[in-house]
C-alpha cells in the first residue's frame, strides 16, 4: 500500500537518473517543491494531484495507514497560507474526499 510517508520514495524511484529540475518540469511543479516531497514533506493539494498523475497513482490509494487492518484512518492535508482557495484546488480536494469515501466503503465490504 502506498502511504503519504512513502510518496517521496516513490518520486525518487520514478525519477531515477533524471535530474530534479527535469522531473519537476515534467510534473508541472517547482524543483524546490519536488525536493521537499522527496525529503518527506507533504505538498499542497494541487501539487499532490500533479505528482499522483505523474506517478500513475490514484490519489485515493495513498491513505497514510500503516496497518491495513486498522479502522482508524488518518487523513492529512497541507494547505497554503493563501486566504482564498483556487477553484482547481477545491476541485482536487473534492475529488480526494470522494475517493476516500469510496475507499472506506470498499474496506467495509471486505
Amino acid at each position: 500500500m502506498v502511504t503519504l510517508e512513502s510518496l517521496g520514495r516513490l518520486v525518487v524511484k520514478k525519477r531515477g537518473e533524471k535530474g530534479i529540475r527535469a522531473a519537476a518540469k515534467e510534473i508541472g511543479i517547482s524543483s524546490s517543491t519536488l525536493s521537499r516531497v522527496e525529503n518527506g514533506h507533504l505538498p499542497d493539494l494541487e501539487n499532490y494531484r500533479k505528482i499522483c498523475v505523474w506517478l500513475g497513482v490514484d490519489p485515493s490509494t495513498i491513505a497514510g495507514q500503516t496497518d491495513r487492518g486498522a479502522r482508524t484512518n488518518v487523513a492529512r492535508a497541507h494547505f497554503k497560507k493563501d486566504s482564498e482557495i483556487q477553484q482547481e484546488t477545491a476541485h482536487a480536494l473534492a475529488e480526494l474526499i470522494l475517493a476516500a469515501q469510496r475507499a472506506v466503503k470498499m474496506q467495509e465490504i471486505e
